[in-house]
């Protein structure tokens, strides 16, 4: 590149978009441990207590809270720069979108819900993603699960996802579902096309990277019926409400670009994304 543009060489990447990389001893790691640090000082929390971690179990505040409404503007200002943190912190994604849902209106309920995650980030700032030299025939291996009707609001769902490629990991995502379950079988199956579409994607994308064919991706799910309603074609009454959308798993399984497999929920990862 130096041939053909005016340009200097700084050296290896060591800072991109608050995301700070150290590269070494056959791996790389990346953190955000300032960033983390000028969100707290932004709240006024630098010298907060630490919680061990970022939600109450069981939170479930509701949009209509009838708390002392805040000034949302700060709101929002804490709560968007806690999403840029998600970046390298996948511990924190469902923690954040769900508080991220309150935007609109947010009250003392939804501000406390904010200091306990900011309490957990403080114990948590040398939290890194660390990738390592691997085999390239690990291949990729993601998983997925979700809950049913967890917004108390519109009773929709929350899928989670993880892609771990050679048992590092590279993509992760904590999202709430477009339409209502009618099932916890419905909420599964919708996060389990979620994941396949993304699936695809990172296969093609490693594929074209490496100028080689894309490799099926192992996808481990810890609902029976899911599975069983994904590797079945025939539309039967406990399924045809679903939007046609979401068997796009089917042909995926059919093709062979994505291998689905049961997996315990205690074993599946992708729970602390829901």
């Amino acid at each position: 590149m130096k041939g053909e543009f005016l340009m200097s060489d700084l050296g290896l990447l060591s800072f991109y978009l608050s995301i700070e990389v150290r590269q070494g001893d056959g791996a790389i790691t990346l953190r955000q441990a300032h960033y983390a640090k000028q969100i707290l000082e932004l709240a006024g929390m630098a010298e907060c207590n630490s919680d061990e971690t970022p939600m109450e179990e069981r939170l479930r505040p509701s949009k209509d809270s009838e708390a002392n409404q805040l000034d949302a503007t700060q709101y929002w200002r804490i709560v968007g720069s806690l999403r840029c943190l998600v970046h390298t912190r996948p511990d924190l994604a469902f923690a954040v979108g769900f508080v991220n849902r309150f935007m609109e209106r947010p009250t003392e309920e939804h501000h406390q819900a904010v200091v306990r995650l900011l309490r957990y980030v403080a114990g948590t700032l040398d939290y890194r993603l660390r990738y390592e030299r691997h085999q390239r025939s690990a291949g990729v291996i993601s998983y997925s699960d979700a809950d049913h009707g967890g917004d108390i609001d519109d009773r929709k769902s929350t899928s989670g996802t993880l892609f771990f490629l050679g048992g590092c990991l590279i993509s992760w995502q904590s999202d709430k579902q477009r339409v209502v379950s009618l099932s916890a079988c419905e909420a599964e199956y919708i996060a389990t096309t979620t994941a396949a579409t993304q699936a695809i994607w990172i296969a093609r994308l490693l594929g074209d990277l490496l100028g080689t064919e894309p490799e099926a991706v192992g996808l481990k799910v810890d609902s029976k019926s899911a599975l069983a309603l994904a590797k079945n074609p025939v539309f039967h009454e406990r399924s045809k409400h679903i939007h046609i959308r979401y068997h796009f798993i089917r042909s995926c399984l059919d093709e062979g670009s994505v291998k689905a497999s049961y997996i315990a929920t205690k074993e599946n990862i992708s729970v602390c994304f829901i």
